[in-house]
C-alpha cells in the first residue's frame, strides 16, 4: 500500500524552498525527464496526526499546466465567421511543453496516498491546484487531496501549512475558469474581427494582429482619455488678491478665500474695498497639535503605485521583482489586497529580524526599546494573505539592483507601520479685509517618527509664523492682483493608471501589471519619458492606432447606452463582479459565463453593423493624419 505523500508547488524555486524546510536541508534531489527547471525532492517528514511520519516527495509545476483553446476547425483566422467563436467548442488541454510536468505528477501519484498542494494562496493558485489535482487523479484515482495554506515561505510558517492543511476552494477554480472562457472566446472573436477588418485599412496594418482583451481596451480608454482632454484643454486667464505683511522679520502670505476669479474687474472692485478699508482684522488664531499617519500596511496594488512612482520601475518589472523576493524567501506573498494585519503575527520578531541592517537595523532596535506601534488597520482583508512585508533580513549583496529597491521599499513600509505617526503644531491665522477673507498656515513637526525610516513621504516645516492675537488689527505691507493661466491636466502615468484601474475594477491586483504591458506591446500606446533624476516622470501616450480604435468604437457605440462602451470600465467591472458571485457560491460558473457572453455579442452583432466607423477612425488617423 502507497505511504507517500506527494507535494506539489507552483514553481520549481517554491518547491525547493519547502522542501528544504521539511526536509530540515536533507533530501535527495531527482531530475525529470523532459524538464531542466522542474526536480523532485525526496524526504522525510512528521505531518502529525493523522498523517504521521511519511516519505515526501516534493515536485512543482509552472504556472498553469493547462490552456484552453478552440477545436481544430476553428483555429485558422478564415475558418469561421469571427462571431461564431462565442459558441464554439473549447477544450482544455495540457501545453505541450508542459506535458512532461503532467506525466511526473501522475507517475507519482502511483505510489501516494495522498496529495499536498502547494500553489499560491489565491484564485489562480487554487485553478492551479485543482490541474494538479486531475493530473494526479490520472495516475491514482483514490488519492487524497488537501491543499497547504501560506502566505511566504519562512521555515515556521511553512512547518504549520505542512501540519494544519484545508482543502482546495473549488468556487474559486470555477471563477478563474469562467473568466479563462470568456478572455479567450470575447478577445478571439473581436480580435479576429477587428484585424480581418482593419488590416486593408492602412499600409501599416496589412500584417498587424490588432488584437482585442476585456481588460486592455479600458486601459487603454484611460490613456486615451487623458491624452485628449490634455490635447483639447484651453487655458483660461484668471486673478486674485495676494496680501502679505511683514512682521518680526518674518513674511507671512495670505491666501484669498476665493483662490481666483476669471472676471478681472470683480477683482480689482474687491481690491478697491480692501484698500478703502486700510486695516485687516484678525479674526481667528488657532494652533493645534497636527499629524501625519503612518502609511496602511502594503498591498499588491499600493505595491505597484508606489513603486512605479517612488522606484522608477514599471507595475510588470515591479511585480517580476516581488515574486523573485518571496521565492527567494525575503518577503510575503507579494499579491494581496489585504491592509490588516492579523493579531496573530508576531510583527516585533518580523522587526527584530531587520537589526542587522546598516540603513535601518537601528530604527528597528528603537521600536522594539520602545518605540513599537500596532498598525493601523485598513477596509480590506481578502482572507487569503497578509499585506506585504519582509519575513527574513537579506544582506545588501544578495540581491540585483532591483531586487534591492524594491526589498527597501517593502522593509521600511513595514517599518513604518510599526511606528508612530509624525506630530506637529499647526498654527491657522484667518483675517478679514474690507469685505474679503483670508488665511496663512504654518506647520512646526515636533516628532518625525515613521518619516525617520518611510524617506518616500514628505512633511516639512513652514516658517514659522509671528504672533497674532484674535481682533487685531494690521495694515497689511502689500495687497495686490495676481494673475496666471489655469493649466493642462498632464498625461497618465503608470501610478495614476493602476489608480484609475483598481477603483474601476478592471483586472485584479495580479493581473494589472500584465495588461498594461500588453498595450504598451500591442503598439497602442507609448511611454514618453520627461524630465531626469528624481523629477523624472513617464507618461504614457497613445499610439494613433491606440486613439484610432478608442474614438472608432465609441463611434460604433453613439446612441447606445455608455455601460456597453469596449473603452470603458463598465462591461469588464460587470464581469469582475459576476466571478465574485461564483466565488460566493451564488452563481455557477456556466451562469456567469453564459450571461457575460450574451454581454458582449450585443456589443459584437453591433459593432459587425457599423463597421464602417471603425474603419473610419482608423483612416482619420492612420492614413489621412500621417500623410498631412
Amino acid at each position: 500500500m502507497a505511504r507517500k505523500i506527494l507535494c506539489v508547488a507552483e514553481k520549481p524555486a517554491i518547491a525547493r524552498a519547502v522542501a528544504t524546510h521539511m526536509s530540515g536541508g536533507s533530501f535527495q534531489t531527482h531530475s525529470i525527464r523532459g524538464n531542466q527547471y522542474v526536480k523532485n525532492y525526496e524526504f522525510e517528514f512528521n505531518f502529525g496526526a493523522p498523517w504521521g511520519n511519511c516519505p515526501v516527495t516534493m515536485t512543482s509545476v509552472i504556472g498553469h499546466l493547462t490552456g484552453l483553446e478552440f477545436e481544430r476547425q476553428y483555429k485558422g483566422w478564415q475558418s469561421c465567421p469571427p462571431g461564431s467563436l462565442f459558441e464554439a467548442p473549447v477544450k482544455e488541454e495540457v501545453d505541450k511543453d508542459k506535458l512532461p510536468i503532467a506525466e511526473n505528477i501522475r507517475n507519482q501519484a502511483r505510489y501516494s496516498k495522498a496529495l499536498f498542494i502547494w500553489t499560491d494562496c489565491d484564485r489562480e493558485g487554487e485553478h492551479i491546484g485543482m490541474e494538479v489535482r486531475t493530473q494526479a487523479r490520472n495516475g491514482n484515482s483514490g488519492i487524497e487531496v488537501r491543499r497547504a495554506r501560506f502566505s511566504n515561505t519562512e521555515r515556521t510558517h511553512v512547518l504549520r501549512a505542512a501540519r494544519e492543511p484545508i482543502t482546495l476552494d473549488e468556487l474559486q477554480a470555477n471563477a478563474v475558469a469562467a473568466r479563462i472562457e470568456l478572455d479567450l472566446r470575447i478577445g478571439a472573436a473581436f480580435t479576429r474581427l477587428q484585424t480581418l477588418q482593419l488590416q486593408a485599412v492602412a499600409e501599416i496594418l496589412k500584417e498587424k494582429v490588432i488584437s482585442y482583451g476585456s481588460c486592455q481596451f479600458p486601459t487603454l480608454g484611460f490613456v486615451v482619455d487623458r491624452y485628449l482632454r490634455v490635447q483639447n484643454f484651453k487655458p483660461e486667464t484668471f486673478w486674485g488678491i495676494k496680501v502679505m505683511l511683514q512682521r518680526e522679520g518674518k513674511k507671512v502670505n495670505f491666501l484669498w478665500k476665493r483662490a481666483h476669479l476669471f472676471d478681472r474687474a470683480a477683482v480689482i472692485m474687491m481690491l478697491e474695498r480692501c484698500l478703502m478699508a486700510k486695516q485687516a482684522k484678525v479674526t481667528k488664531v488657532n494652533q493645534k497639535p497636527k499629524s501625519k499617519w503612518r502609511p496602511l500596511p502594503l498591498t499588491t496594488v499600493d505595491l505597484q503605485m508606489m513603486g512605479s512612482r517612488f522606484l522608477r520601475l514599471d507595475s510588470q518589472t515591479i511585480m517580476k521583482v516581488a515574486e523573485a523576493l518571496y521565492t527567494k524567501g525575503f518577503i510575503s506573498y507579494p499579491r494581496t489586497e489585504t491592509d490588516q494585519f492579523d493579531k496573530a503575527i508576531d510583527l516585533r520578531k518580523l522587526v527584530e529580524k531587520q537589526y542587522p541592517d546598516s540603513r535601518w537595523g537601528v530604527y528597528a532596535r528603537e521600536l522594539i526599546d520602545g518605540k513599537f506601534k500596532t498598525p493601523r488597520s485598513g477596509p480590506h482583508n481578502d482572507k487569503a494573505h497578509p499585506p506585504i512585508h519582509p519575513v527574513s533580513w537579506v544582506n545588501p549583496s544578495q540581491l540585483n539592483e532591483n531586487e534591492k529597491k524594491v526589498y527597501e521599499f517593502v522593509t521600511r513600509r513595514f517599518l513604518a507601520c510599526c511606528s508612530d505617526d509624525a506630530k506637529g503644531q499647526g498654527t491657522d491665522i484667518e483675517i478679514q479685509y474690507g469685505e474679503e477673507m483670508f488665511h496663512a498656515n504654518g506647520l512646526i513637526v515636533l516628532e518625525r517618527n515613521y518619516l525617520d525610516v518611510y524617506v518616500y513621504d514628505k512633511w516639512e516645516s513652514s516658517q514659522e509664523l509671528p504672533k497674532f492675537e484674535r481682533g487685531e488689527l494690521f495694515e497689511p505691507t502689500e495687497a495686490n492682483i495676481f494673475e496666471g493661466k489655469t493649466t493642462a491636466p498632464s498625461y497618465l502615468t503608470e501610478p495614476e493608471l493602476i489608480g484609475l484601474m483598481d477603483a474601476n475594477g478592471i483586472g485584479t491586483d495580479a493581473t494589472m501589471a500584465e495588461h498594461i504591458a500588453k498595450i504598451k506591446e500591442r503598439e497602442y500606446v507609448v511611454v514618453n519619458k520627461r524630465g531626469s533624476g528624481r523629477t523624472k516622470v513617464e507618461e504614457l501616450i497613445p499610439t494613433r492606432l491606440g486613439i484610432a480604435l478608442v474614438e472608432g468604437y465609441d463611434n460604433v457605440v453613439t446612441g447606445l447606452p455608455n455601460s456597453i462602451s469596449l473603452s470603458k470600465p463598465f462591461l469588464r467591472k460587470e464581469m469582475e463582479l459576476r466571478m465574485l458571485e461564483i466565488c460566493a457560491g451564488s452563481k455557477t460558473r456556466q451562469e456567469v459565463v453564459q450571461q457575460s457572453l450574451d454581454m458582449y455579442r450585443e456589443v459584437f452583432i453591433h459593432t459587425q453593423r457599423r463597421i464602417a466607423m471603425l474603419k473610419a477612425a482608423c483612416r482619420k488617423y492612420l492614413v489621412e493624419q500621417a500623410s498631412s
